[in-house]
């Protein structure tokens, strides 16, 4: 029987949205796009150009740092342009989709009769590499390096987020295979952290794979609160984690030699008419996805992800590489009357502030409205209770915007990225922005010890 975690801290925003237990119409898209602002730490070296026809699976740029390690087009067609920011910073590349999917081909074997050497050699040309991430600093993965161990977070707890039992429903063999392939890269364990209720789900025949449930609110689906509670990150050492979606991409990869980047995403938030989940493509632009389901167009935050740690978007853009979610909220720019002097019955907080704490179970309609503007940085113990993990996050981000190094490793740098403080930047009373706080005190670390 696998190990039970109770977890004590944190907490979930009850939006209304979900979405509904059913499968909409495949959405066909025209145009993709892989953004390299999707990955922190990347200097992305172009391999294409506009107006060149490429296939599923050719190269369209390389990581300057790791130059092995190549991201791979999610479709065929031809790269319709490269937008740039400011100094020529790439900030993504579109194709322009030839409805055709033709795929290079690619190694198909079973990877138990594959050496390491030959398995990293498939997942970097294919382009696959690219869904590993390695702690600490949430950063790509290094081929050159060999974890402890690797993790796979087999649910998502964050607002609105969608059902990985819906989501990866059949792939049962894709994610054995992945797992196999997995297996051949650590001299670890491969750890999956699953709810109490999946115990006979999608994730519950995988062999080679050491299972730990965990109970308890937001954020206990992030991988990163799960690598506290079972092998925590020291001064030196490196684990790998993975997304579920990016094992079945690469066991699929091995089953048939060729890239099949489909996936489902969920649709969700309150101002979408009828929430549902879609089957698309990786890095689909979203104007197809998104037309006619919004209940007020041109009056609403579209974020691709959730509302903690998603991207706002614009109706054309497109679907960040790593979600499988687009949440559709209010602005919330218009004027409220009385303001903070509302009883509040239908406002939710996370300090109990309003009289929607007499409704536990209700589900809310919340805006992309912050009320207010950054102040002091108090020292209130009001962090804490949203994070469960053993640091103390104040002080942490305190020391990283003085740029101690020392103090940093500490207080547990090495241990979060971005998403595991994300709740302490919608509880925050003074709007201190956390989250940048944290990839501050992240990109410096990278920096001073490589």
């Amino acid at each position: 029987m696998s190990k039970v975690i109770n977890l004590k801290r944190g907490f979930n925003i009850r939006l209304k949205g979900d979405a509904e237990k059913n499968l909409g119409t495949s959405v066909e898209t025209d145009k993709v796009a892989l953004k390299p602002t999707d990955f922190p730490g990347l200097v992305p070296k172009l391999l294409v150009k506009a107006g060149q026809n490429i296939k599923a699976g050719e190269p369209i740029f390389f990581d300057k740092y790791n130059p092995e390690v190549f991201f791979t087009a999610p479709t065929s067609g031809q790269v319709l342009e490269i937008n740039r920011g400011e100094r020529r910073k790439v900030l993504e590349i579109i194709i322009k989709a030839d409805g055709k999917n033709e795929s290079v081909s690619f190694t198909k074997a079973d990877p138990k009769n594959l050496s390491e050497e030959e398995i990293k050699a498939q997942l970097l040309k294919s382009g696959l590499w690219s869904f590993l991430k390695q702690r600490p600093y949430g950063t790509l993965a290094k081929p050159s390096q060999t974890p402890k161990h690797i993790f796979i977070s087999g649910f998502d707890s964050a607002p609105l987020a969608p059902d990985y039992e819906f989501l990866f429903k059949g792939q049962a063999s894709a994610l054995q295979t992945g797992v196999n392939v997995l297996a051949k890269l650590t001299k670890g364990k491969i750890h999956l952290g699953i709810r109490p209720a999946q115990e006979k789900g999608v994730f519950s025949g995988l062999k080679n794979v050491e299972i730990t449930q965990f109970t308890g609110a937001h954020p206990t689906g992030n991988v990163g609160i799960q690598i506290h509670h079972i092998s925590p990150i020291n001064k030196g050492e490196i684990v790998w984690t993975i997304t579920p979606q990016g094992l079945i991409y690469i066991g699929k990869l091995f089953e048939t030699g060729k890239l099949d980047f489909s996936k489902i995403i969920a649709l969700t938030g309150s101002e979408v008419k009828s929430p549902q989940y879609f089957k698309t493509i990786l890095g689909a632009n979203l104007e197809r996805i998104i037309k006619g389901t919004s209940k007020e167009a041109g009056n609403e935050r579209i974020i691709s992800g959730n509302v903690l740690t998603g991207t706002k978007v614009s109706p054309d853009n497109y679907l960040g590489f790593f979600d499988s979610q687009i949440t559709i909220i209010p602005e919330g720019d218009e004027y409220e009357f009385m303001g903070w002097a509302n009883p509040g019955f239908n406002k939710f907080s996370a300090s109990k502030t309003f009289f929607g704490k007499l409704f536990p179970k209700k589900d809310y309609i919340l805006n992309a409205n912050i009320h207010g503007g950054e102040r002091a940085f108090v020292l209130s113990g009001e962090y804490e209770k949203f994070v469960p993990m053993n640091i103390l996050p104040v002080y942490l981000l305190k020391a990283i915007l003085a740029g101690d190094i020392d103090k940093m490793e500490e207080l547990g740098i090495y241990e979060i990225i971005e998403e595991d403080l994300a709740l302490c930047e919608y509880a925050c009373t003074s709007k201190i922005k956390v989250q940048d706080i944290v990839r501050q005190g992240l990109d410096l670390m990278m920096k001073e010890l490589g």
